[in-house]
């Protein structure tokens, strides 16, 4: 069995593979703070309760865009499950030819998603993560990883409304029926909602538009994407596994 543990800003994200099938998956609370021993500890007991034993993990691969916590997860995979885990890296075989400026300022989890979309659906795709950060990515039809747009995510660019205003309050990110705002939460509400749709189709047409591909798919993953994609035509695709079995691809790529 296979581990693919996928470490963004807010939530480690955490995907069991048998083979090719996706049979568990959970997330946690990033933090920089846990010792190996709370890592490996934490992966054994939710590995017991699921009734798996820890020998039928033999392999690990970690995507991370934290460094802070690298060196404790990896101890904690090394000592608790007796196996030295694949890290994202640049230059790791992948299939896809990344050509922006500096290849290596690349994101493992924008190298990941990408991977995934291009392996999954084929190319050209627009490969769309809505994480702390929401990323546009390009991925041309022979696998050129051609461009990026990067923008503050959903939640982060909510909680900047309400700690950057002394009388705005915090508000549930949620679809709303109508964008005339009637009252304070109510019109933050639709401003958020509305606002982000209309941002992420305007992006996703300008992508269009700027690269001359006009049939080109969109995929979308990430932690509030659903929302965004069930209001939109813009977006096709909506996979919320998209990085795990990125993952599990890149890892299958080395053997």
């Amino acid at each position: 069995m296979l581990f693919a543990i996928d470490v963004g800003n807010t939530n480690i994200t955490v995907g069991l593979f048998d083979g090719k099938t996706l049979i568990k998956q959970f997330r946690m609370i990033t933090k920089t703070n846990r010792t190996s021993d709370e890592y490996g500890v934490f992966f054994r007991q939710w590995l017991s309760v699921n009734q798996i034993e820890d020998a039928n993990i033999k392999n690990v691969i970690i995507s991370s865009v934290v460094p802070n916590i690298m060196h404790s997860l990896t101890s904690g995979i090394i000592k608790y499950f007796d196996t030295v885990p694949l890290i994202v890296a640049p230059g790791i075989k992948s299939g896809i030819r990344v050509a922006i400026h500096n290849p290596k300022e690349l994101g493992a989890d924008r190298l990941v998603d990408a991977v995934a979309a291009y392996e999954m659906y084929g190319g050209p795709v627009i490969v769309v993560d809505f994480g702390t950060a929401t990323t546009h990515d390009l991925v041309l039809a022979d696998g050129t990883f051609s461009a990026g747009v990067t923008s503050p995510g959903i939640r982060l660019s909510a909680n900047a409304l309400w700690t950057g205003t002394a009388k705005l309050p915090e508000v549930e990110i949620c679809k709303v029926d109508t964008v005339l705002g009637k009252d304070t939460v109510s019109s933050m509400q639709a401003g958020i909602y509305y606002g982000y749709i209309g941002q992420t189709e305007y992006i996703i047409n300008q992508i269009k538009k700027e690269s001359g591909l006009d049939n080109i798919l969109v995929v979308a993953t990430g932690g509030l994407g659903k929302l965004i994609y069930e209001a939109t035509s813009a977006i096709d695709i909506y996979d919320p596994e998209l990085t795990l079995h990125g993952l599990r691809i890149l890892h299958d790529k080395q053997k």
